[in-house]
């Protein structure tokens, strides 16, 4: 029962995460869900400051008084990045750089200081991930 579970998994993901030959170059070319998330949805997570991308990035939302100025601005990111760049810095930004202050969404091994609500789960599940990285795609300016 479990092997067809995860058959049904998309080739990016598994039951625990994000599969290591998933990583192509500086991207995830694969949907971590196997189809396009939703760009309303994703809007939506990055605009909501518990989400906290809004806390780091700036962007084109101007309903939001306050927004980050630690991490690039978010304007253009489809125009920089191809849809698989976006879906890596997403889902575990320290691939690209050691240092980087961006919390790993959907990483679950190798962490150190992990909030209590987050142990043993991704902070975004597979398909916010999908969501958020549909709405990048479209800031094309």
């Amino acid at each position: 029962m479990l092997a067809g579970a995860l058959l049904a998994l998309p080739a990016a993901a598994t039951a625990q995460g994000l599969r290591d030959d998933a990583i192509v170059g500086d991207a995830i070319p694969q949907s971590l869900t196997n189809g396009r998330g939703d760009a309303a949805r994703g809007r939506a997570l990055v605009v909501e400051r518990s989400s906290t991308c809004i806390l780091c990035h700036s962007g084109p939302f101007p309903e939001q008084k306050f927004q980050g100025d630690l991490a690039p601005d978010l304007s253009g990111s489809g125009k920089r990045w191809t849809e698989g760049q976006l879906r890596l810095r997403l889902v575990d930004a320290s691939r690209l750089n050691a240092e980087t202050i961006m919390p790993s969404y959907y990483r679950l091994d190798g962490l150190s200081r992990v909030g209590r609500a987050w142990r043993d789960k991704p902070i975004l599940s597979a398909e916010q991930i999908e969501d958020i990285l549909a709405y990048l795609v479209t800031l094309r300016e």
